[in-house]
């Protein structure tokens, strides 16, 4: 496995506000999970984790939101956190605290969606990060495509540029949503949410779009590691 550890950092700009509060959020809700006995986790997962039957009838709306608070694991929380930690931070830098905002939860929510569309009825909670850091993703690949982004291949570091890392990534996604349309869920013993990733980083490429049209990324400078 390949594990982003860092990148090019934006010069200036945003303190990252919410990126980093979203990492804290993230670990105090998993805490609060991991000490709850298994029967009470389960029924906080069905409480709280976005259920796509429930939502195409009508039911429990709130959860779109609060799914994306959400793990199933360790593994899966610190995988989440890595790539929120690593790629958020420039995208806040740049755009400001409060926009920032609003595109990680519109990016969580249009990964929901897509993950409801391909589920329609399915009666399995999905939970997790992954769908608004997907939109993260999609954005970071059209503002800074020439960023160098330090990967871990075993014990081994190296670097590597934006596009590449990010272009291989959405392909697996991309791969694995084909090949598996039975998405349940990103719970522990369930299976991948393919298409929230495909949804939110699709979000996030237009939101990109629109980044670079309304401000002048051309003037924004990384602070290259040598």
């Amino acid at each position: 496995m390949i594990f982003p550890i860092g990148d090019d950092q934006v010069k200036g700009g945003h303190f990252p506000l919410f990126s980093y509060g979203f990492i804290l959020l993230n670990i105090v809700v998993f805490i609060y999970q991991a000490q709850l006995p298994e029967v009470q986790l389960a029924a906080f997962v069905d409480e709280y984790g976005s259920i796509p039957v429930e939502i195409t009838h009508g039911q429990d709306f709130y959860t779109l939101l609060t799914s994306m608070f959400l793990h199933g694991g360790w593994l899966h929380l610190i995988g989440n956190m890595l790539f929120l930690w690593v790629f958020a931070d420039n995208i806040e830098a740049t755009i400001g605290n409060f926009r920032f905002l609003l595109f990680y939860v519109f990016g969580g929510l249009a990964a929901v969606g897509t993950h409801i569309f391909f589920n329609w009825d399915s009666p399995v909670p999905m939970v997790g990060a992954s769908g608004a850091i997907s939109a993260v993703l999609g954005a970071y690949l059209v503002m800074f495509p020439g960023s160098r982004i330090k990967v871990l291949f075993l014990i081994i570091p190296f670097k590597v540029s934006a596009w590449l890392f990010l272009g291989i990534w959405i392909w697996q996604q991309w791969m694995n949503g084909m090949a598996s349309l039975d998405i349940t869920t990103e719970i522990s013993g369930g299976g991948v949410a393919w298409f929230a990733h495909i949804g939110g980083f699709a979000f996030g490429l237009v939101s990109g779009f629109v980044f670079r049209a309304s401000g002048n990324l051309t003037g924004v400078e990384l602070d290259i590691e040598e």
